[in-house]
């Protein structure tokens, strides 16, 4: 068995990571540190996130420094300010703690004067994001002069942000570096253009195939239309109570959109874009890694580097156009050998996306169905029943309450206890499911010659053997001034009318949804009963008109 011993990590570091519980390298750190601790050679490691590349160039740095000299030695370039400040206490938690090695982060978004003054004090090793390294660099604030190592971390990720000119600006102003050592999780051609300029017969270590997940994902996805993709999104969601993970989006709107409707729904959630200010990214970054929330909703840019121990589930509300990013997004789960989901929500039009990344990881996805209300309270049910047995009621001074309980309950059975207890935590959530649509995308037959076609809602009726409108069957089409731009999707309006009129989604047929206005097609003898129920209410503030779609009369 291969050990941190064995590769050459000096008795300083190996007490510091024995302590950390360190006890075998992983695939990347045996290839990478023996090379690494030379010094001379310069060196390309891909790898996916989550395989302890920190480790990898990051003992071998402590290790080569020389203590005695107080000017910067080493530097390390990494995309954002989150992945700066990990890779510094990283180090710092490495580090012989007999050893006085300096480790400074320099990174945008804070006071740059307090930078300046850290660095005067004389450092070690800088970890730096390049926008904020290049100003120091033109204030001739930081001196660049004895710098020997250079490292590039999640390279890949900084030349999808726009860095490579810096990067190259940074390489030509670190003149006399020994190595240069380029960390990557893929190998686009912009990194193969660095490597060759820059790096003088790179040793080149590949774990895994390019572009591969981790084989500790389970990638997923589900298929429904796309005006359900947000109720689809909250149904997987209910479906894994224990979840703890990223909702990817495309837009910083999306992002924004969807956390504002989750919380107002009563989800822990916060969005994390580039319109939120630093000091509101580090808030929602640090109630994130304390799990006072469930969930981030993420855009790609916001979420680079983000090196969060524990995430169980990435969400793709919407699939990326490049497989790159989409090899990034699952990568922040399935972390340290550990298990995770990657989940894709998509639509028919988007399943040769799905499948062009499907062939480019060699990774197979598993279609799966998106689960039933009834699926979902069940889940649910269970979770909270094995919540309330493993409670820690050791603490607390129940015994004291125990006669006023025994007396309160006396006439009362156990499985009464229980259904109550039950109702209290499940009551809304039941009546919410209790109608709930089939967000599945079911496979149609092909109808033999000459028969009529049948086209199918989600809930299995056809409307292809009566007339839509009302007038040749026994269906009234209904107009009704709410749609899409008053938040609703196909399954929420669902749910919304049933609940204002009292009704079964039996009485339903198809239901038509615009930007402004919507039309229901609903049985003849419950139209009347839908009007009175729903016309002349309010919704947020605004007026509801509903009517006969035909005659315009409000019966």
């Amino acid at each position: 068995m291969t050990t941190f011993e064995s590769l050459g990590i000096e008795e300083g570091l190996l007490l510091s990571i024995q302590a950390l519980g360190f006890t075998q390298p992983t695939p990347i750190q045996e290839k990478a540190i023996p090379v690494l601790l030379k010094g001379t050679k310069d060196f390309v490691g891909l790898a996916q996130t989550g395989t302890g590349k920190t480790a990898a160039f990051g003992l071998p740095l402590l290790q080569l420094i020389n203590k005695a000299e107080k000017s910067p030695q080493a530097l390390i370039i990494c995309p954002t300010r989150e992945l700066c400040l990990q890779i510094t206490n990283d180090l710092g938690v490495f580090k012989n703690k007999k050893d006085h090695i300096n480790v400074t982060a320099v990174y945008g978004g804070t006071s740059i004067g307090e930078q300046i003054r850290s660095l005067k004090k004389g450092t070690h090793i800088v970890v730096a994001t390049p926008g904020r390294l290049i100003d120091l660099i033109e204030r001739k604030a930081i001196n660049l002069e004895k710098i020997h190592y250079v490292v590039l971390d999640e390279a890949d990720e900084m030349l999808n942000m726009g860095f490579k000119d810096d990067i190259e600006f940074i390489l030509k102003n670190t003149p006399v570096r020994q190595s240069t050592w380029l960390f990557s999780a893929t190998m686009p051609p912009e990194i193969r253009q660095v490597s060759k300029r820059y790096m003088t017969q790179p040793v080149e270590v590949t774990i895994g195939k390019m572009n591969a997940g981790a084989s500790t994902i389970d990638h997923q996805y589900y298929v429904t239309q796309h005006v359900n993709r947000y109720e689809t999104l909250k149904r997987i969601i209910d479906f894994n109570p224990g979840l703890y993970g990223i909702v990817f989006t495309r837009t910083k709107a999306d992002a924004q959109d969807i956390a504002e409707q989750l919380t107002r729904e009563g989800y822990d959630i916060e969005p994390l874009h580039g319109d939120l200010t630093q000091q509101q990214r580090d808030k929602v970054m640090g109630l994130f890694r304390d799990r006072s929330i469930q969930l981030i909703i993420a855009t790609d840019v916001a979420a680079r580097g983000i090196d969060v121990q524990g995430i169980t589930h990435v969400i793709n509300y919407e699939l990326p156009d490049d497989t790159e990013v989409y090899t990034h997004r699952s990568g922040r789960t399935g972390r340290a050998g550990k298990s995770g989901i990657s989940i894709s929500i998509v639509t028919p039009k988007e399943l040769y996306r799905l499948r062009q990344i499907e062939k480019l990881m060699n990774t197979r996805f598993h279609k799966m169905d998106i689960p039933s209300g009834k699926d979902v309270c069940r889940k649910q049910f269970f979770h909270f029943i094995d919540k309330m047995l493993q409670a820690d009621i050791s603490h607390g001074e129940y015994e004291a309450y125990l006669p006023i309980l025994k007396e309160k309950f006396a006439t009362v059975e156990k499985e009464e206890i229980l259904q109550r207890v039950a109702a209290l935590e499940f009551d809304r959530f039941l009546k919410y499911y209790e109608n709930a649509a089939d967000l599945n995308m079911r496979e149609e037959r092909r109808p033999e010659r000459g028969e009529r076609a049948v086209q199918r809602d989600t809930r299995g009726r056809s409307f292809g053997q009566r007339e839509s409108n009302g007038s040749g069957g026994n269906y009234q089409r209904l107009f009704v001034n709410l749609g899409t731009k008053d938040g609703f999707y196909k399954a929420s309006f669902l749910q919304f009318i049933l609940d204002m009129s009292d009704l079964k989604k039996e009485v339903l047929g198809r239901i038509d949804m615009k930007e402004m206005n919507s039309w229901i097609e609903i049985e003849s003898g419950a139209a009347k009963k839908m009007i009175r129920s729903i016309d002349g209410k309010n919704y947020r503030g605004r007026k509801i008109r509903m009517n006969d779609a035909e005659s315009g009369a409000r019966k």
